[in-house]
């Protein structure tokens, strides 16, 4: 965790500060840091509450912003399921992005002796506690010092590189790579749609473009025997 802790640290930062800045109270950014524990629904939201959005428009930005989670959630469903459902939800409240790419990385099958769970439980909840310490010491730094630095020092522009670089991390296949140049350019392309609905509308369509590529693309010679002899 301590390889990627200076750019979480930086976007956690960067979160804080904008809650304060969007005209949040302390309490509000408290409350917003600790209990939606996921940087870009917040910087999704942010705005959209600041600009007095329709309660409906932020919720649906905030959702398919944080889409991702399912897939993750679905992955990491054989993995836990031995953990009664209370202890896979507060599970899921602090597993990030990061933590399931080394976790999976580190464990690509699910478990199956108790000394497997127990190791592969404590591996990531290591990296869970970790993460969230990173984030949350360095929200509320931005929460509380953010009416003290100027704006003129850019930090909306660092806080876009540092989720950029977070999000580079996680194109590791070409499909992945495809899918984040479709919503860039969607993005882009929709900027001038009310509420921020670009980031909606750019989600939408990169998922369902990469869906269109994947049935598309050939199967494996020993996937496609099977599926001839089924």
């Amino acid at each position: 965790m301590s390889g990627i802790s200076l750019g979480m640290t930086a976007w956690a930062f960067m979160t804080g500060v904008a809650m304060i800045k969007s005209g949040m109270s302390i309490t509000e950014a408290v409350a917003m840091s600790l209990l939606v524990f996921a940087g870009s629904a917040q910087l999704a939201a942010i705005p959209l509450i600041a600009a007095g959005a329709p309660l409906w428009v932020v919720f649906a930005a905030a959702f398919c912003v944080n889409l991702r989670f399912v897939v993750f959630s679905l992955h990491l469903r054989q993995y836990f399921m031995f953990l009664p459902r209370a202890r896979r939800l507060w599970l899921g409240y602090f597993t990030g992005d990061v933590t399931y790419v080394l976790y999976t990385r580190r464990f690509p099958e699910p478990p199956e002796t108790d000394q497997q769970r127990r190791a592969q439980m404590a591996y990531l909840w290591g990296g869970n506690c970790a993460n969230w310490s990173f984030w949350q010491t360095s929200s509320m730094l931005g929460i509380f010092l953010g009416n003290a630095l100027p704006a003129r020092w850019g930090l909306e522009f660092a806080g876009t590189l540092a989720l950029l670089a977070v999000a580079c991390s996680l194109a590791t296949s070409r499909l992945r790579a495809l899918s984040a140049l479709i919503a860039a350019v969607a993005a882009v392309a929709l900027v001038a749609l009310p509420y921020r609905l670009n980031i909606v509308a750019a989600i939408a369509v990169a998922v369902a473009a990469c869906l269109f590529v994947e049935s598309r693309r050939p199967l494996p010679a020993g996937e496609r025997e099977d599926a001839h002899a089924g």
